[in-house]
C-alpha cells in the first residue's frame, strides 16, 4: 500500500497516519522528520538543507524530493509507506511522481481527510500544552483532571501562538491557497479517495479501511 495523505491542518493527519502504519505495517513518512534527521545527522542532503534554513528561506523542492527518494530505499518501506506533509504544492507532486516513477513505484492513492474549517478551529485552538513535559490537552475534548495544570507533571497549560484562532485562519488560507489544488491533481489521475474527518479517529479508520479491504 502506497498512500498520500492530504488535508488541512487540525484534520487527524498525524494520527491517522500512526494509526494506518500500525494496521497495514507500512511506513510512515513525515517529511519534517525526514528533514530535521538529515540535518541531525549532518547527511549531505541535511548539510546543504541547513544552509537555506540557517537563511530563513525554505528548502528547495529537489532537496526535499531527494531525501524522501533515500528515505523509500529503507527496509521498513518494503511492505509500502504513506506520506504525511508531501507533496504540499503541485510542483511537489510532479516531482514525486517522477521520481516514484524512477524507482518503478506507483501511488495506490492519495486519501483526502475532509473537514470544515470551523472544526479545524475548534480542534486546534482548543488545544493546551504543558510547559514543562509538552503533553497535550484540549479544554473540550480531552481537559487535564487539574484544570489549568498538567495531571502528568503538574506543569502551567499554556496555547502555543499557533493554536490561536487567528493564526489557525491564516494557516487554512495557506493550505487552500498552495496545497488544496492537490485535490484536483490526484482527483484527474483517479487517486483521489475522499474521507469524511469530521467523525472520530476510530471511525475514520474505519472508513479509511474500507477503502482497501
Amino acid at each position: 500500500m502506497r498512500l498520500i495523505l492530504l488535508g488541512p491542518p487540525g484534520a487527524g493527519k498525524g494520527t491517522q497516519a500512526e494509526v494506518i502504519k500500525e494496521k497495514y505495517s507500512i511506513a510512515h513518512i513525515s517529511t519534517g522528520d525526514i528533514l530535521r534527521e538529515n540535518v541531525k545527522s549532518a547527511t549531505p542532503l541535511g548539510l546543504e538543507a541547513k544552509q537555506f534554513m540557517d537563511s530563513g528561506k525554505l528548502v528547495p523542492d529537489d532537496l526535499i524530493v531527494s531525501m524522501v527518494k533515500d528515505r523509500l530505499k529503507n527496509p521498513d518501506c518494503i511492505n509500502g509507506f504513506l506520506l504525511d506533509g508531501f507533496p504540499r504544492t503541485v510542483n511537489q507532486a510532479d516531482a514525486l511522481e517522477k521520481m516514484l516513477s524512477e524507482l518503478g513505484i506507483s501511488l495506490d492513492a492519495a486519501v483526502l481527510l475532509e473537514v470544515s474549517d470551523q472544526t479545524v478551529v475548534d480542534r486546534l485552538s482548543g488545544r493546551r500544552t504543558c510547559k514543562l513535559c509538552g503533553a497535550i490537552f484540549h479544554v473540550k475534548f480531552r481537559p487535564s483532571a487539574k484544570g489549568t495544570q498538567c495531571e502528568k507533571c503538574g506543569g502551567v497549560l499554556y496555547q502555543r501562538d499557533d493554536d490561536k484562532e487567528d493564526v489557525i485562519r491564516r494557516r487554512l488560507s495557506v493550505y487552500y491557497e498552495q496545497t488544496s489544488p492537490l485535490i484536483k491533481y490526484y482527483e484527474e489521475k483517479g487517486l483521489l479517495k475522499r474521507v469524511d474527518a469530521e467523525k472520530s479517529s476510530d471511525t475514520v479508520l474505519t472508513l479509511i479501511s474500507e477503502l482497501f479491504g
